[in-house]
């Protein structure tokens, strides 16, 4: 606090703290209206529909003592020449927080950090204030108010000081999942946040630039902006793993959004069991586009032109459709973009219709209408048979059951697509005895996705949200865009931490898989989180990794944030115990990352020294110490990060360089790299070790 005598500060210290009360007190009242809210009147399923809604809305409305209520008030300058937006609100203060609360007049005592009103607070500056002659930034702990800061945009001191409480909030020790960044989302965040509903828009960040944060935030805000409209289409959230999305799970809750779907990329689809696992090579033919190709061949190869005539019983009369008639119908269906048995019931329609001209022609009443005649032919045996050898009804898993396991077809599919060497890749070396008995891996399930979207097409949301796009492949995209075809979306990630051999490798290849080639690519190029020595020692792999990315800039210089420590072979084991030791003195979290096959190995060393860790696929939200395999690193942080043996790390696939670059850049104070073998090379330098 600063500027002012310390009566003064004491007194507005307790003014804060008594709009705190207030809030409290205001949010509770608002919860126990919402909970005494009637749902009853009207039908049974509009009765569910609004119970449902009144349980999100009570959720929403709970108090976590522990998170304040607002962090920042505003003050507008009662001089101000204010643009439109803000026109007459020359004098006012709001006060913003993660939610709108109001008092029994409705009348505002914390702003949704989402409202127009609250955006000065994010973007004023002493070039441009915004009409605030103050900014005020709070400071909690455990939900109790401890402090205040004052920007009065014009006093550098002001900002030098409330710099440093941004990056005190950012520094602030975290144990558990991943916090929302509301308190401290920067200008060129807010920009992409607050992008509209409208736009497809892709954000190119490099470690601890913030862009899972602001994916996350840029749906709550969406959730807030367009309330109705999203409430029908739906939000979803996509991320690589159940590690990453119980990371992230308590942000759009702690926001007040309690209602968005969230995904791993592999819950995404569905409908068999993944039992096997695919060679490299068969996974890469299986990630490729030219696969749609392939299974658009292997629904529409099922069509046939009736080679025979249709004569049939209809109503009083018979008629007579000629074959020539019957195969312009169907080859007209064939070429229309229709999903597959949408158009064999546009088939039907067809030939309803058809029956009724021609019994109309030959002097016959027909049917009063199209609805009846079509019911009619379908009762026709004949009909029936010509419509399932024209246009047979199809399963996307026996669809994909024949492809795999039969060579011709097969080949009468993939000619002219896959080479000879791909189909052989692609194809089952033993046909199964049954389709649950098939060896179907995880890519199988994106193929059978493709192909239950050429039969129906699937539900499409409002807007989408992807987490680590960067790993997705092309047939993992296509599912993607389907979801969002209606929609938009958010795509989060960064090139240089793709280590997926299937990575389609840039971002525009990535939009235009996902059906939105005109999405704005977009650079954060700002990292927060990661000191600024970790994040140039990570970056000093990109030059071998990513040759054309700019590396993201960390924003942070935190002494002594880096230590490399060089240990004889035999010591290894305490040394790494030994580091640990040494991060616990700190507070907040400590992550152990070791390559895969040396996870088992060192928690159990860990155990020997008295440190009991947690398992990172549990992610237990209490733990102080987790230990985590180098693959399921990407998106977690950890306040201290202990590194164990960066060769072993590299040497664990194909693309171990990349993974070390991301193991490298998960700490948020302090990063310590224990290794007895040498560093690889380029990291080697002035940095290293002796």
């Amino acid at each position: 606090m600063s500027g002012k005598g310390g009566g003064t500060l004491a007194r507005e210290l307790e003014a804060e703290r008594a709009q705190l009360a207030r809030a409290r007190a205001c949010l509770a009242e608002m919860r126990r209206r919402a909970e005494s809210l009637d749902a009853t009147g009207g039908d049974e399923i509009a009765e569910e529909v609004v119970r449902a809604r009144l349980q999100l809305r009570v959720a929403a409305l709970a108090d976590d003592g522990t998170v304040p209520l607002f962090f920042g008030r505003i003050d507008y300058d009662e001089a101000a020449e204010l643009a439109d937006e803000a026109a007459g609100l020359a004098g006012e203060r709001f006060h913003i927080g993660r939610r709108h609360i109001h008092d029994d007049l409705m009348d505002p005592v914390v702003v949704d950090w989402r409202a127009s009103v609250a955006r000065p607070f994010y973007r004023a500056s002493p070039q441009d204030p915004w009409g605030l002659w103050r900014r005020r930034r709070f400071g909690f702990s455990q939900g109790e108010l401890t402090s205040f800061q004052d920007e009065h945009f014009e006093d550098d001191a002001d900002l030098a000081i409330a710099e440093a409480a941004l990056r005190a909030e950012i520094e602030r020790p975290r144990v558990g999942p991943m916090r929302d960044i509301v308190a401290t989302i920067q200008p060129e965040q807010d920009d992409l946040v607050r992008a509209s509903l409208g736009e497809t828009i892709c954000i190119q960040g490099g470690p601890g630039t913030g862009k899972t944060a602001v994916g996350l935030h840029r749906a709550a805000y969406l959730l807030y902006e367009h309330r109705d409209r999203l409430r029908t289409d739906d939000v979803l959230v996509v991320g690589p793993s159940r590690v990453f999305m119980a990371f992230i799970s308590q942000v759009l809750p702690g926001l007040g959004e309690v209602d968005v779907t969230q995904r791993t990329i592999g819950e995404l689809v569905g409908g068999i069991a993944v039992r096997g696992t695919d060679t490299p090579a068969a996974a890469a033919v299986k990630a490729d586009a030219r696969m749609a190709e392939v299974l658009r061949r292997a629904v529409y190869g099922r069509v046939r032109l009736p080679a025979e005539p249709l004569a049939t019983p209809f109503g009083s009369s018979a008629v007579w459709l000629p074959a020539s008639r019957l195969r312009a119908m169907v080859a007209a269906l064939r070429d229309r973009d229709v999903p597959y048995a949408a158009a064999r019931e546009l088939l039907w329609e067809q030939l309803g219709r058809a029956c009724q001209t021609q019994a109309e022609r030959g002097g016959h009443a027909g049917f009063e209408s199209i609805d009846d005649a079509v019911q009619a032919v379908r009762g026709s045996k004949a009909a029936r048979r010509l419509v399932d050898a024209a246009w047979p009804a199809l399963q996307p898993v026996r669809l994909l059951f024949d492809l795999l396991g039969d060579e011709e077809t097969l080949r009468a599919a993939a000619g002219g697509v896959l080479d000879d060497v791909e189909q052989k890749e692609l194809a089952w070396a033993r046909r199964p005895r049954s389709r649950a008995a098939a060896p179907w891996t995880a890519a199988d399930a994106f193929l059978l996705d493709e192909l239950a979207a050429l039969l129906d097409a699937p539900r499409s949301y409002g807007h989408v949200v992807v987490d680590e796009a960067q790993d997705l492949s092309a047939m993992q995209l296509r599912a993607l865009g389907r979801r969002c075809r209606y929609g938009s979306a958010t795509l989060l990630g960064d090139l240089a931490q793709a280590t997926t051999p299937w990575a389609v490798g840039d971002w525009e290849t990535a939009l235009a898989h996902l059906g939105k080639p005109d999405g704005q690519i977009r650079w954060l190029p700002r990292a927060f989180r990661a000191p600024r020595a970790v994040l140039d020692l990570a970056n000093r792999l990109l030059p071998r990794i990513a040759p054309g990315l700019t590396p993201a800039r960390s924003v942070r210089e935190v002494p002594g944030a880096l230590e490399l420590r060089r240990v004889e072979p035999s010591g290894l084991a305490a040394a790494w115990a030994r580091a640990v030791h040494d991060a616990l003195r700190a507070e907040g979290s400590v992550g152990v990352i070791a390559a895969d096959g040396e996870v088992d190995r060192v928690a159990g060393e860990l155990r020997r020294h008295g440190i009991d860790p947690a398992a990172v696929d549990r992610l237990q939200q209490g733990a102080r110490v987790t230990v985590v395999p180098a693959s399921q690193a990407k998106g977690l942080e950890f306040d201290q990060v202990v590194v164990v043996e960066p060769a072993a790390i590299v040497r664990g696939e194909p693309l171990g360089l990349r993974r070390l670059y991301i193991v490298l850049s998960r700490a948020v104070t302090h990063l310590t790299v224990v290794h007895a073998e040498p560093l690889p090379d380029p990291l080697a330098g002035p940095a290293a070790s002796p």
